[in-house]
């Protein structure tokens, strides 16, 4: 007969459990590391078409921010601004549209549109398969940016040595 003072043997699911963990903590993780395809206005509802006029407020407001540090993840003018931070903070505030914030998301964000028809406010993408840098089209062949060379959001012109030989493609909201 079992001595009723032995103590009951525990259960092995908690040890499972625990050598379960780390497994699927690394699935979790590569699970949402890989890349995602660009959706049409994922998650920011559709684009709606700009006005001749916050185009040019666009425009207008991005160059007033030349000059504003670069900080990586920086969204605001006083915090700086990398190039996806520099988009959206002029969008929202120059023409009340939210944009992704990711330049790979922009990729997918409001309609294509032909090189030979930039127009100001348009969004131009430079990259291959994926974009990885960005700006906004100021017109006479020019955007403003925010690149991580120089440290501060910058002019510069689509037909300069560096820019022209980029993958590049532009985008209009």
């Amino acid at each position: 007969m079992p001595d009723a003072s032995a103590p009951t043997p525990r259960p092995r699911m908690p040890l499972l459990l625990l050598r379960l963990l780390p497994i699927g903590a690394c699935l979790l993780v590569l699970g949402c590391a890989g890349p995602r395809a660009p959706q049409p206005g994922a998650g920011y509802g559709p684009p709606p078409v700009l006005t001749a006029e916050q185009s040019s407020g666009v425009a207008i407001h991005a160059l007033g921010l030349v000059g504003t540090p670069y900080r990586y993840g920086g969204n605001t003018p006083e915090g700086g601004f990398d190039c996806s931070g520099l988009i959206g903070y002029v969008y929202r505030n120059s023409a009340g549209q939210a944009t992704p914030r990711t330049v790979a998301r922009m990729a997918g964000f409001g309609r294509p549109v032909p090189t030979s028809e930039l127009r100001s406010g348009d969004l131009v993408l430079f990259g291959a398969s994926t974009p990885s840098h960005a700006g906004i089209y100021v017109g006479a062949g020019q955007f403003v940016h925010a690149p991580s060379t120089g440290g501060e959001v910058r002019l510069d012109r689509l037909d300069g040595i560096y820019w022209s030989r980029q993958p590049m493609q532009a985008r209009r909201l």
